[in-house]
């Protein structure tokens, strides 16, 4: 009824060609709404699952839990992610305001050097560290035999323990904090610094008084978004042995074999994910800080010579050097000397099924998100704002969250299908959707689409309305605009999405190990299972294959991030 008013509205108001082409364009955007209802509705899907099998009761295992391993989870995801947070803020923020603000010898080597260590997933760079470290490990070995000690003569801080984990997990995930903070600073206006200079403010007084509360929602962004992979961890805190919520929720679903308990861990996980996102909310809107000019040029550098020069370059050098150079040269050494024995054939299988994964759910997150995104410009409404941002919420689930989400609901039809074919046809078919390759790759698109679709969305919305517009006029249907129109023009923005997706479903390690199907191997997989055997020599030859593909990403952010500088050309 709404639509056909509308269309007899728009029939009055605008005669001719025109009219008849906005009434067969009305019921076409009720559709793609519909489409983005359903694409949030498969993305909630696992979500909804785990609160609904939380309520199941289990008062026998919860309560030993409870008594047992439900305070130290609490403890150590609460310290990790104070700790994480913390480092990541100091580390991310600093080095922005000094490649940014300041003028020193290496800084234009620094602007995308200090990205790299993206590229190195967190227990890879546990793997490396904890050979370098460790008691036989060179470090360790040369002091020794330098000082001629013995084991009780000294002491050396311990890699593989929760403080560890904190430095460690840290150096990988400081880049989205320096990411967006960079980002922030270059788009603030010149005359606001200009005036606290004329003032006297110091280059530290600016960065604390001026430069920071105006990148504030960024810097909270950027937190936000390291935290959120903190929570997500489990190859390097399994690794260190430290017990968190998503160690647990693994623990609990194949060592004790109780899938209520674990998602009902899943969902005390969510809550710490929730309170996460809300504060970060609260952060952003409790801000109250504007540009009062409209004048920007480009930012003035404070000058470094001597020493303080010396001292920026080593803090740009030293969260590069030990978070992505350090542990990249660590592995190729490990590889060379020893190495994986199966790299060859049994190698290439494992890259193929990786290579695989990560193509089917890259492709298939991008479409997804092309087709949201489009749907929420055709129709945009508070409910497919809302669809969209609830679609957008996979990034922010754990992984094991959203593996046990789709683990309980599919195995419980698989049992239906099996106890319906073993009672009618005496055959038992077996699983059909849990342990396949169905579900890893339905939990990889609802992890990431969110990566797919904030670039999509920033692409379209550069596309002007009068390119629809025009479109309308020549008759040409919706579907027909975003792929002879859009798509075209937006070529670029689908494949660094799709690269980004990629290399994340490489790096994934939780959902992987849950959901794969038997006897189906990945390289994150391979590197997790030899690690925790303590073969760290055999393990490098796979965490180096996955450090390599994931400085892909870091090229192309590198490229995009100097585009967009203000004063770029060409």
């Amino acid at each position: 009824m709404g639509a056909a008013r509308a269309g007899r509205i728009v029939s009055a108001a605008v005669p001719g060609r025109v009219a008849r082409s906005l009434r067969r364009w009305l019921p076409q955007a009720t559709a793609w709404s519909a489409l983005t209802y359903a694409i949030a509705l498969l993305v909630a899907f696992p979500i909804i699952a785990v609160i609904v099998y939380a309520i199941i009761p289990a008062p026998e295992v919860w309560a030993h839990l409870a008594a047992t391993v439900l305070p130290r989870y609490v403890t150590n995801t609460l310290v990790l992610v104070v700790g994480v947070g913390v480092l990541t803020l100091i580390i991310g923020v600093g080095t922005a305001w000094l490649v940014v603000m300041c003028r020193f010898p290496g800084r234009r080597l620094f602007e995308w050097a200090l990205l790299l260590p993206l590229a190195v997933p967190t227990y890879v760079i546990a793997y490396a560290y904890t050979d370098f470290l460790q008691f036989t490990g060179p470090v360790q070995t040369a002091l020794r035999e330098f000082f001629d000690w013995g084991r009780d003569d000294y002491w050396f801080p311990p890699i593989r323990s929760l403080g560890g984990a904190v430095v460690l997990l840290a150096l990988v995930l400081y880049p989205y904090v320096y990411l967006l903070t960079r980002a922030a600073f270059l788009e603030q206006s010149a005359c606001v610094l200009e005036v606290g200079r004329t003032l006297g403010r110091s280059p530290r007084r600016l960065l604390f008084g001026v430069a920071v509360p105006l990148a504030r929602p960024a810097i909270a962004g950027g937190v936000a978004l390291a935290l959120m992979e903190t929570l997500n961890e489990f190859g390097a805190v399994q690794f260190f042995g430290i017990d968190t919520f998503t160690t647990g929720i693994y623990r609990t679903w194949f060592g004790l074999g109780e899938p209520v308990a674990a998602a009902q861990l899943a969902t005390c996980l969510l809550v710490f994910v929730i309170v996460l996102v809300l504060l970060e909310r609260w952060s952003r809107g409790q801000a109250r800080y504007f540009h009062t000019s409209s004048r920007y040029s480009e930012l003035p550098r404070f000058p470094l010579t001597g020493l303080r020069a010396g001292l920026a370059m080593l803090a740009c050098a030293l969260p590069v050097t030990i978070g992505f150079a350090l542990p990249a040269g660590l592995l190729a050494g490990m590889a060379v000397r020893g190495g994986d024995p199966l790299f060859g054939a049994r190698f290439l299988d494992l890259a193929g099924n990786s290579l695989l994964l990560a193509t089917t759910a890259a492709v298939l997150a991008v479409l997804l998100a092309l087709l949201l995104s489009y749907g929420v410009r055709l129709h945009r409404t508070r409910g497919t704002s809302i669809a969209a941002r609830v679609a957008s919420m996979g990034y922010a689930i754990p992984g094991s969250v959203i593996a046990v989400g789709i683990l309980m609901p599919l195995g419980w039809v698989d049992h239906t299908i099996n106890e319906v074919m073993r009672e009618r046809f005496g055959i038992m078919p077996g699983l059909i959707l849990t342990g396949t390759m169905v579900a890893l790759v339905y939990a990889y698109v609802v992890r990431f689409l969110a990566v797919a679709y904030n670039a999509v969305e920033a692409s379209l919305e550069k596309v002007t309305p009068t390119m629809d517009a025009a479109s309308r006029t020549l008759g040409k249907t919706a579907g027909r605009t975003l792929r002879l129109v859009h798509t075209p023009m937006m070529r670029g923005s689908l494949l660094a999405a799709g690269i980004l997706v990629f290399v994340d479903v490489m790096k994934e390690l939780p959902a992987t190990v849950i959901l794969r199907p038997f006897d189906f191997d990945t390289l994150a997989v391979r590197a997790h299972e030899l690690a925790s055997d303590e073969r760290l020599t055999q393990a490098s030859t796979s965490s180096l294959a996955i450090v390599i593909v994931g400085v892909i990403p870091v090229i192309v952010l590198s490229m995009a991030m100097n585009r967009s500088r203000p004063g770029h050309r060409g």
